[in-house]
């Protein structure tokens, strides 16, 4: 069994199919995992490997970056920057911009003005969105995975973006997480970067030479079958 945590908004479908495909006999379990406890579980041995927003502590892991997502800004419907297909983070200026706890977007400066309060989860930042008192910034994936009727959301071009990335505990990188490290990086069944297979074993008779045996003459021996009746020897 090869156990995948996944945090928020990541969808690991793509991967686990062709895991299935090339290795049916090997059952994935799918662990979903807040994005601010997916660390703690890789250290404490709860999953194998785990799809993960960037930046993570790293410490005692190994990380391979596989995609950037862009970042949008979620709004009301009749919010003012619905007028446009895209926003700068200049536009954002006179809003008040909600920074939940489990934010996975670094930011140098952060757009807007402060919200009245820092809510705990993404999910109860987007319920305040909904109630018209801020707005909230986040990678196209969450904004997606927590649509409602009543709100939408913008493209920010020039806001930092999140990152997702394969990570794993560097202590147990096993074969299953050396296999799975292949498919997301897009190697084939047969890729000489995979594992390298065991060479087989062979069997004492095919380590033996494979020339004639010679006769104490230094003639090579001829075989009983062949000898002609009635021939005696010199």
């Amino acid at each position: 069994m090869f156990r995948l945590a996944y945090v928020p908004g990541v969808t690991p479908a793509k991967w686990v199919n062709v895991w299935t495909e090339r290795m049916p006999d090997v059952p994935v379990t799918l662990v979903a995992v807040p994005a601010a406890e997916v660390v703690g579980l890789l250290r404490s041995g709860g999953a194998d490997a785990g799809l993960v927003r960037l930046p993570v502590d790293r410490d005692g892991l190994s990380v391979i970056p596989l995609y950037v997502e862009t970042t949008v800004v979620v709004v009301p419907k009749d919010h003012v920057v619905t007028a446009a297909e895209e926003v700068a983070v200049a536009d954002l200026v006179d809003d008040e911009v909600f920074h939940p706890l489990d934010d996975t977007i670094e930011w140098t400066l952060r757009p807007g003005l402060p919200a009245f309060t820092r809510p705990a989860t993404t999910a109860d930042a987007v319920e305040l969105v909904a109630a018209g008192t801020g707005i909230l910034l986040v990678p196209l994936s969450l904004a997606r995975l927590h649509h409602r009727r009543d709100l939408t959301y913008r493209p920010v071009l020039d806001a930092p973006q999140s990152q997702v990335a394969l990570s794993w505990p560097t202590d147990a990188t096993t074969d299953l997480v050396e296999d799975f490290i292949g498919i997301v990086r897009g190697r084939t069944v047969n890729s000489s970067r995979g594992r390298t297979p065991a060479p087989s074993a062979e069997k004492p008779a095919q380590r033996q030479s494979q020339k004639p045996a010679q006769n104490g003459s230094g003639r090579r021996a001829v075989p009983a079958s062949r000898k002609k009746k009635g021939h005696r020897p010199r």
